[in-house]
């Protein structure tokens, strides 16, 4: 497929292009799975939606694209796995590569989000919630894409 026309934005930027109605996206990207969380319609609640298990690319982006178009998807909030000490490794170059994928199929614009310690925060409340193991491993990763998901909104309504 040719490009389509996406592009990762700023914050700032985003807020513009954004349309009455339309809800962002908020992914956290793992390995295995892609915890998957979604706006209301005034880009102000994140709520988790569904833990996605990688298999093949075309395969998760499809799902995606499925969810962009079903839910009036206008932007797209992907956590990027910045290091503690401010630098960029491995999880960030994949998590880049990923977005540069997903832009070749969609015009949806793309944000990259600090998203240091969400997944370490998310873990701590279901502890505090004393959810089990197994509840955990369920509730993570679309938890984490949620908390990615809200310090974004929390951002967006102060530009």
């Amino acid at each position: 497929m040719s490009y389509v026309g996406s592009m990762i934005i700023e914050m700032k930027d985003l807020k513009s292009r954004l349309k009455k109605g339309q809800r962002l996206l908020g992914l956290d990207l793992g390995s295995k799975t892609i915890g998957i969380a979604l706006s209301d319609i005034q880009c102000s609640i994140a709520s988790p939606m569904e833990t996605l298990r990688r298999t093949k690319f075309t395969k998760d982006a499809e799902r995606l694209l499925q969810i962009i178009k079903e839910q009036n998807v206008g932007g797209i909030i992907l956590g990027l796995p910045i290091n503690m000490d401010g630098t960029e490794g491995p999880r960030c170059q994949s998590t880049r590569q990923f977005a540069a994928n997903m832009m070749k199929k969609t015009d949806i614009p793309f944000v990259l989000w600090d998203e240091r310690l969400s997944t370490m925060a998310v873990t701590r409340t279901l502890l505090e919630a004393d959810a089990s193991r197994k509840r955990r491993r369920e509730l993570v990763d679309k938890m984490a894409a949620a908390f990615i998901l809200q310090g974004a909104l929390d951002n967006l309504a102060q530009l």
